[in-house]
């Protein structure tokens, strides 16, 4: 019987959702002959009036799409709906239940994170709304999933900042800290200082001590080297506990500006010139790389089949080198991050890398 479904990005977006919309929008048409209705901005396109959706045929993917980051269909990231109310001060759950049932959608596709999919759970559960889950995000703290879209082309533009970097950190004696994205997960940090030649990885998951570090760029000056790479994750805290955060205008408090402590106790330990880079979202709207690509390709069509067997509340998920899907239950709302125990920290010390305090 044929079908209508819905698909929406929401959260931050990240390499490879245009990808995964193709995907799907070819899958269902193609094969099973459905409609595909994209819902602009997240859930905000099931409350606007009229609502604000498209319909998409393959003939929209003229082969550019897939190449470009972010998404055309638009995401949101601060429209919670069960927290924002409307001018009745009543949450916007039932609108945005109310758009989703006026579309007469048999099955909605929500392409997100752990945080996305809690909320898109609470909205379905409460909707009675048939759910299949699609996890994106740079981070890679999706549990139960070894690779989420967008962070393969994270990692890549970090390993090209210090393949950049290092440089110019080895003409001018340097110490050239780079400061990455990935929230409360050292995912990004870790696998681009590997991958990028750093002599120093801090991530937020294990505590660090600024005397190793002056003791790690010490070393590295007797083994006769003039320079350092330092990669940081955004969520590191100072040494004394406290976060490193930034205060913008319109009053939001985030994440940033452990790069520019480390670049001054760093100076005053060891008199090493220092420089710092932060990439921000530098990380999230790049082009996708080829990996991102074939993981949300492989995701969009293996999203739609399910749909299409009827099961319901899954995540497609990337596990032992092949999709498969897991409860929707094992994964909203919960973040995968590194243990000290990781096969990559014993790579990183293998190398010789400080990767903080792991004794």
């Amino acid at each position: 019987m044929s079908k209508k479904i819905g698909i929406l990005t929401s959260g931050g977006d990240c390499a490879g959702l245009n990808a995964v919309i193709r995907a799907a929008t070819f899958r269902a048409v193609n094969k099973y002959g459905w409609k595909v209705i994209g819902i602009k901005d997240g859930t905000l396109g099931l409350i606007s009036k009229p609502l604000d959706v498209l319909d998409l045929t393959p003939r929209d993917f003229d082969g550019s799409l897939m190449r470009m980051g972010g998404t055309f269909l638009g995401s949101n990231n601060k429209s919670h709906p069960f927290k924002t109310t409307n001018n009745k001060g009543s949450n916007l759950s039932n609108q945005v239940l109310k758009g989703f049932k006026e579309l007469s959608l048999d099955a909605l596709i929500g392409i997100g994170g752990d945080g996305s999919m809690k909320i898109l759970q609470s909205l379905t559960k409460k909707g009675n709304i048939n759910f299949v889950g699609i996890p994106k995000t740079i981070d890679n703290d999706v549990m139960q999933n070894e690779l989420s879209i967008g962070y393969d082309t994270a990692v890549d533009v970090a390993t090209n900042a210090l393949d950049m970097l290092q440089p110019t950190a080895a003409s001018h004696r340097r110490a050239m800290i780079l400061e990455v994205m990935g929230r409360d997960a050292g995912h990004i940090a870790l696998n681009s200082g590997i991958a990028g030649g750093a002599d120093i990885i801090l991530i937020p998951e294990i505590p660090y001590s600024l005397k190793s570090i002056s003791k790690q760029i010490e070393k590295i000056r007797s083994q006769g080297r003039n320079h350092a790479l330092i990669v940081v994750a955004e969520s590191v805290r100072k040494e004394n506990g406290s976060k490193a955060s930034v205060k913008f205008i319109d009053g939001e408090i985030r994440l940033g500006g452990i790069g520019a402590y480390l670049s001054d106790e760093i100076y005053k330990i060891t008199n090493t010139e220092t420089r710092v880079t932060v990439l921000g979202h530098l990380q999230r709207g790049a082009q996708p790389t080829h990996r991102d690509r074939l993981i949300a390709s492989a995701f969009g069509v293996y999203a739609v089949d399910l749909i299409h067997k009827e099961k319901y509340n899954r995540v497609v998920v990337w596990q032992n080198r092949e999709v498969t899907d897991v409860d929707l239950n094992s994964i909203a709302g919960k973040s995968k991050t590194i243990k000290k125990h990781d096969p990559l920290i014993k790579v990183a010390q293998g190398l010789g890398i400080y990767v903080g305090e792991l004794s």
